[in-house]
């Protein structure tokens, strides 16, 4: 009977998950044939997807618009086939017309691949055919696109087409030389600079693949191995179930790239351990949210937007992965601090010993599953093969390792289910790099980059901070409304050029606008993982999201660091730098969460915490007589709490 219950249970809280997922992640919101047959069908299809990406990461691709013409059409072909057009619409059957706008979105490809010499040898000068099929495939992207992402990505591309169109009439600087619908059209269409330009070049490579090598992991039961072994080795220390959040979240955030699908899977798992360990509601979510928003910027796969990063910048990735080392492991001392604190200052426990699993219990039962982890790791950093051979091998290599256990064993059936899955999740990513191809494409012709960039500078007045702040709010604003990825390809395309021009280096900037477009999902009023994470523990969302702010407070202030320090990323620095400013950025992030937490072994005063702060920020500025005035006082403030803890008699190893 017990068992039963426990069935029903479970049960009860996926079916949860899932509303939940789909209320914030609209991503989610796919279609369940009720025709066992039309399943197996767009099953097969994935399937077959997945495969040709695997063929052309090994063998080569077609030429480049060929590939990304079928790497568009198939995403298309997927989208319209698994997302309804309204929320309310049918999931249980595909309608006759997306079944025409499956065919249509086949077309595209077809026309493209069969006409290929023809429109090399055009050059620019569009036949009607060449129009038609644009405008469908346009079409096509704004209306997928839609029912993927919501609006705001749709609208803004209908926005910067008529600009392109219109631009010749309106005042001022926005005013350029105009070009014909005709032009444009063909701009996005048949060039590699619109919507078959880089964004999607790197969907159709690396994010895919990377996107199907966590498919593959999570079929292997990856996820359940990191709560496990986050489980046994935080579980037992101060407010344990938290410390859990942030590790598990942290590692599943870096593999699969959607904070809001990482928030709702993981912390229906962490969330009702905090909560039952004394964490109150509203602590409990904003941990969840702000350790699965940072999986996105922790190597070594940091979702998807660094292999676009790479690209756009033309340095190997490797490069952008060891630039965000540092910063990445700052974010996360910082919300395991405030987690610590908190549980310290409320006097919370962990779970105990003989409700936990032991490490050696978990390392045996799926620890072998590391290997793919370290395998990648390897491939990327030491082994000097292609990112997307690299991809291919930890592939297949995942597939090898996972038989060497029978928990994590996978059938024929579920090799092909892990094979749909990552084409699947991959529609997602692609379409928004579609639809962002567009933006691009105006924004290249008719040269608004530069003009935004000079705006900037010439708002900010020629003062780098004031630009930073502009280019952060702008991101932040940019952000709530579109998904992470298209967010950091529009802001690099607009608003990093502006700092290039004040002279900050480009991985800099790019990485400055990078940080804060995800950001976003914990700033309200549009906080999208701080609100999944409120309806799971059942706090106000916007209290959650301003939580959620305060734990990843090191998170907002770190890229203006890095922007006034680059040693932080690790750029043409000695070994000596490297280790002086992971030591000053540590203090500066320590003083940083006693400042923010306002506890020290006991409560800090008002006034210590604003100094406490202005030193965090010292500490972790570059210069000497920084970092000293930093260390001072938090030495300082280390005698200061040990004073008054011993007077309160809470003068305590166990009280740190």
């Amino acid at each position: 009977m017990s068992t039963e219950t426990s069935s029903i249970d479970n049960k009860a809280v996926e079916e949860e998950t899932q509303e939940l997922l789909e209320e914030y992640d609209r991503e989610s919101r796919t279609r369940d044939f009720s025709s066992k047959y039309m399943s197996i069908v767009v099953a097969a299809f994935a399937v077959i997807v997945s495969l040709y990406h695997m063929y052309t990461a090994y063998f080569g691709s077609p030429p480049i618009l060929q590939h990304r013409a079928i790497h568009v059409a198939a995403m298309l072909a997927l989208a319209f086939a698994l997302y309804p057009p309204m929320r309310k619409a049918s999931r249980a059957k595909l309608p006759y017309y997306d079944l025409v706008l499956v065919i249509l979105s086949l077309s595209t490809a077809f026309y493209v691949v069969l006409n290929y010499q023809e429109i090399v040898r055009r050059a620019g000068v569009p036949t009607m055919w060449d129009l038609v099929f644009g405008v469908i495939l346009i079409l096509l992207i704004l209306e997928a696109s839609r029912r993927i992402n919501g609006w705001a990505l749709s609208i803004l591309s209908i926005v910067f087409l008529l600009y392109a169109v219109f631009g010749r009439d309106l005042p001022g600087t926005l005013r350029h030389r105009g070009y014909s619908w005709e032009n444009t059209v063909n701009y996005s269409f048949l060039t590699t600079e619109g919507i078959y330009g880089t964004a999607i070049g790197v969907a159709a490579t690396y994010i895919f693949l990377f996107v199907l090598f966590g498919a593959v992991l999570q079929k292997s039961g990856m996820g359940q191995f990191f709560n496990d072994i986050a489980l046994a080795l935080a579980g037992q220390s101060r407010g344990g179930p938290a410390k859990v959040a942030v590790v598990a979240s942290g590692f599943l955030g870096s593999i699969n790239g959607s904070a809001v699908a990482n928030v709702v899977t993981t912390g229906a798992f962490t969330i009702p351990m905090m909560k039952r360990v004394g964490y109150k509601p509203v602590f409990a979510g904003a941990v969840e949210a702000s350790a699965s928003v940072g999986g996105q910027i922790l190597p070594p796969i940091m979702g998807a937007a660094a292999f676009i990063m790479a690209e756009t910048l033309g340095i190997p990735y490797r490069t952008i992965a060891i630039a965000a080392i540092i910063p990445a492991l700052l974010y996360y001392l910082g919300v395991l601090v405030q987690v610590h604190l908190r549980a310290t200052s409320q006097g919370l426990k962990g779970i105990s010993r003989e409700n936990l699993p032991g490490v050696m219990e978990v390392l045996k039962e799926r620890g072998h599953l590391i290997i793919p982890i370290l395998f990648l790791i390897y491939m990327l950093f030491f082994s000097g093969r292609t990112i997307l051979f690299s991809a291919l091998l930890t592939i297949i290599v995942t597939f090898v390792i996972a038989e060497l256990r029978k928990t994590t064993r996978m059938s024929i059936k579920e090799i092909l289910e892990s094979l749909a899955l990552g084409a699947t999740t991959s529609v997602s990513v692609s379409i928004a790099c579609a639809a962002v191809g567009i933006i691009v494409g105006v924004v290249t012709l008719t040269g608004f980059g530069v003009t935004l960039a000079n705006a900037i500078v010439a708002i900010g007045a020629g003062n780098l901070f004031l630009s930073l702040v502009l280019t952060m709010i702008a991101s932040i604003v940019l952000g709530m409304g579109l998904p992470s990825i298209p967010t950091y390809i529009i802001t690099s395309t607009m608003a990093a050029p502006a700092l290039a021009t004040l002279g900050v280096e480009p991985l800099v900037a790019h990485l400055f606008v990078f940080y804060y477009g995800l950001f976003a999902n914990l700033t309200p009023p549009v906080a999208l993982a701080a609100f999944a994470a409120a309806g799971l523990s059942g706090a106000d969302p916007v209290r959650t999201g301003f939580q959620s702010m305060r734990l990843s407070l090191a998170g907002y202030i770190i890229p203006f660091i890095f922007v006034y320090n680059p040693a932080m990323l690790l750029q043409d620095v000695t070994v000596t730098e490297a280790i002086q400013v992971a030591i000053t950025g540590t203090i500066g992030v320590l003083l940083l969460s006693v400042a923010v937490e306002g506890h020290l072994m006991t409560k800090v005063n008002w006034v210590l915490r604003i100094v406490l702060f202005g030193a965090a920020i010292c500490a972790m500025l570059p210069g000497t007589f920084t970092d000293l005035i930093g260390l001072g006082v938090a030495a300082v403030a280390l005698i200061i709490q040990c004073i008054v803890a011993k007077k309160a008699g809470l003068l305590s190893i166990r009280n740190i």
